[in-house]
């Protein structure tokens, strides 16, 4: 099983940061996938899903700062993060949206939004 996100680090308000999240095909053939993030002291929360067909959704904080993408041959989903701001702070995962998959999330990337 593999979890690989990839991309974060620290950037002004305002930046912009592209994720990337390589996955076993086990989790992400014909799965949708999301990206998650978990901020000090809060619960892990969804914030952008893709079918395996394309189709993407997204939390109303982050929808027209953010774009999820996938590309299927690759077992690889995207998280294109502009605009950021400080409240976006956190830890990004990748899963599979299937609460089956959620017994393990892999290490995650740290995104810090600081001046």
């Amino acid at each position: 099983v593999q979890l690989q996100a990839s991309g974060g680090g620290l950037v002004q308000p305002g930046g912009s940061l592209r994720l990337s999240c390589a996955a076993s095909g086990s989790i992400f053939s014909g799965n949708a996938m999301g990206w998650y993030r978990q901020a000090p002291g809060k619960q892990r929360e969804l914030v952008a899903g893709i079918t395996s067909g394309g189709s993407a959704s997204y939390a109303d904080s982050v929808k027209g700062r953010f774009t999820v993408s996938r590309v299927n041959a690759k077992n690889t989903v995207y998280l294109q993060m502009n605009s950021l701001k400080p409240e976006d702070t956190a830890v990004y995962y990748c899963n599979a949206v299937l609460r089956k998959y959620h017994d393990y999330w892999g290490q995650g990337t740290l995104v810090t939004v600081s001046s």
